[in-house]
């Protein structure tokens, strides 16, 4: 049989055609559109998903037995608010997960709601990009729009619903829109009074494996597949990328060099970080997961290459740096505002060090370092919990440099796993497909199955040390600029 994995990412949707072996068929994209109206605004039309996702899914199945298709499932982009009115017509573009425009109604929920009431509610606590703040911005700034929605939902789950008629969403999605009381797995009755939502507006709550419906018969016969072709819950893009890396179970870590950039870590039990730095989040695999997340990872080094230095030869401009460890300029990463560890949408990236004698190269090094800089930030918190991480996978976009990768390992000290797929998202959701269709028993099982481990890199001692140093200096940097932003 066939499993499809659909990544709803920031500037396109990846489609992923999987077999029962884990081989990949075909892999098919379609970008869209992203609109900044204002500084620090982040949206788009969720239409343009849906017919990009049509369109690909036609190429995608064009050479294939279609009659092997058994599932579609989905790993997407979180926290994005999507509203539909009673015609089911999406009432204004969806505001997306980078988007900063929520400052006050974010402090609003931390500092009069209160972050103990938010954690005892969810979990976690307000930051800029989750829904719940893109709710009340709406309600304050668009109160004649607010009136006409009547079914609120994440990205993926708008194809799902487009796809299989069913309004539904997964725990792992649905906990970063705090709203979901995330240790119950149910939708907390609390956020949604402060937050003046309706049960009836909310999506059905499901299990990322679970199945929500079948293919609706015109979209059926339109690609040319059997209307008995099940549509699974899918997840959040990041639980996604982990079952897509075999980070599932107990006391795994993967690191995602996608547009934000993520450390993700699996646990069997529910836990929360009382710093409230990392999320606290239900995984895709049934389970729990902690998860510090930077807002601009990869994107940080798609704005060097394309905007400033005006290339797309992304490895010619690494060619040139030959020493690590030793570079005097540093960069913070912060284009679109910070959220883990620093909560604060106001931030910005600066580069901080530059002499008459700063080199093209110093400068791209700068942005790879600053951002590996940025993920070490949320590792030293879960280290302060007592998390233990001596290795991790990696995926996503950026994750395929191996200069980044030894960066990587060796800022944060740990042997970073290479997998054969770095489909991350698109191959997750693809297995959560084939759970879902019953061709495993569990998440955990198909992952063991399916996912192989094909390259390693260990840490290099002297850089590590090196490193060690360039960190210590990073971290003063933010705590000095904070007031300026």
């Amino acid at each position: 049989m066939l499993y499809i994995g659909v990544d709803l990412g920031t500037s396109a949707v990846k489609l992923l055609l999987m077999n029962e072996q884990g081989g990949i068929e075909k892999i098919v994209s379609r970008e869209y559109p992203l609109s900044f109206p204002h500084s620090g605004w982040s949206e788009q039309n969720p239409y343009d998903w849906y017919v990009q996702t049509v369109d690909g899914l036609k190429e995608l199945l064009s050479e294939c037995d279609k009659s092997q298709v058994d599932g579609i499932s989905f790993g997407g982009q979180m926290h994005g608010l999507v509203t539909l009115d009673e015609q089911d017509e999406v009432v204004r573009p969806a505001i997306l997960w980078n988007d900063g425009r929520t400052t006050e109604e974010t402090a609003y929920l931390n500092n009069v709601i209160g972050r103990d009431k938010l954690t005892e509610y969810t979990a976690n606590i307000a930051f800029a990009g989750f829904t719940a703040p893109k709710i009340l911005w709406m309600q304050k700034n668009e109160p004649e729009l607010w009136a006409k929605v009547k079914k609120i939902m994440l990205p993926k789950d708008y194809l799902a619903y487009r796809l299989s008629g069913t309004f539904c969403t997964d725990y792992s999605d649905a906990s970063g829109m705090l709203l979901m009381d995330v240790k119950n797995k149910c939708w907390s009755k609390e956020m949604m009074e402060i937050c003046h939502v309706s049960r009836e507006q909310l999506p059905d709550l499901y299990e990322s494996y679970e199945v929500v419906g079948t293919l609706k018969e015109e979209i059926a016969a339109e690609l040319g597949l059997s209307s008995e072709v099940k549509i699974i819950a899918g997840a959040g893009d990041n639980a996604a990328a982990a079952v897509g890396t075999g980070t599932v179970g107990a006391n795994h870590c993967n690191l995602s060099l996608g547009t934000s950039g993520t450390l993700f870590v699996s646990s069997d039990k529910f836990g929360v970080d009382e710093h409230n730095a990392l999320h606290s989040f239900a995984h895709a695999d049934g389970g729990y997961h902690l998860m510090g997340c930077m807002l601009s990872a990869a994107s940080c080094n798609k704005w060097w290459m394309d905007e400033i230095l005006k290339t797309k030869d992304y490895a010619g401009e690494q060619k040139g740096i030959t020493t690590l460890g030793e570079n005097q300029v540093f960069y913070l990463p912060y284009l679109m505002g910070e959220r883990s560890p620093h909560n604060n949408p106001d931030a910005r990236a600066m580069f901080v060090g530059m002499s008459m004698d700063t080199t093209r190269e110093d400068m791209t090094l700068a942005v790879l370092e600053g951002v590996a800089f940025g993920l070490r930030d949320s590792l030293e918190v879960a280290r302060s919990l007592g998390i233990r991480i001596d290795s991790s996978r990696i995926c996503g976009g950026g994750a395929k440099s191996p200069l980044w990768r030894q960066i990587i390992a060796a800022v944060m000290n740990v042997k970073l796993e290479i997998i054969e797929s770095e489909e991350g998202p698109g191959y997750g959701a693809a297995i959560l497909a084939a759970v879902g269709c019953g061709t495993f028993d569990s998440v955990e099982h198909a992952c063991a199955k399916l996912v192989k481990v094909i390259d390693t890199v260990d840490p290099d001692p002297e850089l590590v040390q090196k490193y060690e140093e360039k960190y210590q200096k990073f971290r003063q940097l933010y705590p000095i600029m904070k007031d300026w932003f």
